[in-house]
């Protein structure tokens, strides 16, 4: 067994805490010395707490053993994150109200109905079309982006490799069999990747932050900007806490004379466990010499958006998120319209849409997503960029078209 697994964090081992903490119950209201009290034979309940404790540490030994739960910040790390002014009693917050559930049903049977229910055309019956890119071989000196599926992004700006939130597993979840990919053959890998001269984390949820990804893509990273708290999965993993930037909402990392990375606000949560809220949560912008590029990050939509349009002008291309929306949570996740109008809260020439394409992760169709967005975006000014996963962008080229390819994609 590991270091890491060795390590039993405090938020992995609340069921034998809780188990142990109702022992310690027990024993404060009824007598040690083994007599009656209000009818209960001490022996025979000890032993009922003891089976209690035994239970809660079995069914909790594979959170306890499964290093991918990451680790809650402490140290300097929990030093950064106190003393940021979006961190409020013990939690961040974001800039606006936020409730996370905005159905009409009650929490609970929502949440059945979506653990339940069968949604029809939820994953593609076939593989979706894809270019498999040699990432390693793209000219350098070619701002490019390429879409790897979900919220993974490959990005050359500046002369710099950037690798945005990278999930290279065949799954989105702290356990192999859940949340399983879309069909089809993955190609990309940390083994294929060239070195990487900074990864971006938005957040710390299993679909942007994976933890067999990063164990193996440690040996090519060069730099890491997260928000504030994120940096503690990454120690806990190994990742040398040199390179690794954590920030607040409106701070920057220069990584080069050539670029500056801005860490800007987003309207969501965070949380690997039980405990929400102990890492923020962000949107970026890429500034070099000759391009401003957004990325979205996981986001309800809110006037932190009109701010960075307000921020920093224009943006010439905007990576946003559209999907796993629904109206039960709007206020995390946009819904495609407004997608399409933070796009122009932006002032976004070209709009990149992900989120989609990968996992389930809401009740809409996989291809719903595209459809409503293309519909949204009919009559605004940005061009809504629609390459399929792997096919090159080059962001100097204002002319590059790209198929409705969902329209035929995904049926046997």
């Amino acid at each position: 067994m590991s270091a890491i697994e060795n390590d039993l964090d405090g938020y992995h081992t609340a069921p034998i805490m809780s188990a142990y903490s109702l022992i310690i119950k027990f024993n404060s209201i009824v007598p040690v010395d083994g007599t009656e009290y209000a009818g209960l034979d001490m022996k025979r309940l000890s032993l009922y707490a003891v089976i209690i404790m035994l239970i809660a540490t079995a069914a909790s030994l594979p959170f306890v053993l499964n290093a991918g739960f990451g680790q809650a910040p402490q140290g300097e790390g929990l030093s950064l994150v106190e003393r940021s002014a979006h961190y409020v009693d013990g939690q961040f917050r974001n800039q606006v109200p936020t409730e996370g559930y905005t159905g009409k049903k009650s929490k609970l049977a929502a949440m059945w109905e979506f653990l339940t229910s069968k949604i029809e055309n939820a994953r593609p019956q076939q593989p979706l079309p894809l270019v498999k890119t040699d990432l390693a071989n793209l000219p350098i000196e070619q701002d490019t982006m390429v879409w790897l599926g979900h919220s993974s992004w490959y990005i050359q700006l500046a002369g710099k490799r950037i690798l945005i939130d990278p999930v290279f597993s065949s799954y989105a979840a702290p356990f192999s069999f859940l949340n399983k990919a879309f069909p089809g053959d993955y190609p990309w890998t940390a083994e294929s990747m060239p070195v990487i001269d900074l990864l971006i984390i938005s957040h710390d949820h299993y679909d942007h932050l994976d933890y067999a990804t990063i164990k193996a893509l440690k040996p090519k990273i060069r730099q890491v900007i997260t928000p504030l708290g994120v940096g503690s999965h990454l120690r806990y993993w190994g990742v040398n806490s040199d390179i690794i930037h954590e920030k607040d909402w409106n701070q920057a990392v220069k990584v080069s004379n050539e670029l500056t990375v801005h860490v800007l606000p987003a309207r969501h949560f965070s949380g690997r466990s039980l405990k929400s809220n102990q890492t923020l949560w962000a949107s970026f912008m890429f500034v070099t010499n000759d391009h401003k590029v957004y990325y979205s990050g996981d986001t309800g939509y809110g006037p932190h958006f009109k701010a960075i349009g307000e921020q920093f002008g224009s943006v010439d291309l905007a990576i946003m998120e559209n999907g796993q929306y629904d109206e039960d949570w709007n206020n995390i996740h946009m819904m495609p319209n407004e997608t399409a109008q933070a796009a122009v809260d932006l002032n976004a020439h070209a709009v990149l849409p992900g989120h989609a394409g990968r996992f389930v992760l809401a009740k809409h169709t996989w291809d719903a997503p595209y459809k409503s967005l293309a519909q949204a975006s009919a009559d605004k000014d940005f061009r809504l960029l629609t390459p399929k996963q792997g096919e090159p962008v080059l962001v100097n080229d204002n002319a590059q078209q790209f198929s409705a390819w969902w329209e035929s994609a995904g049926a046997m």
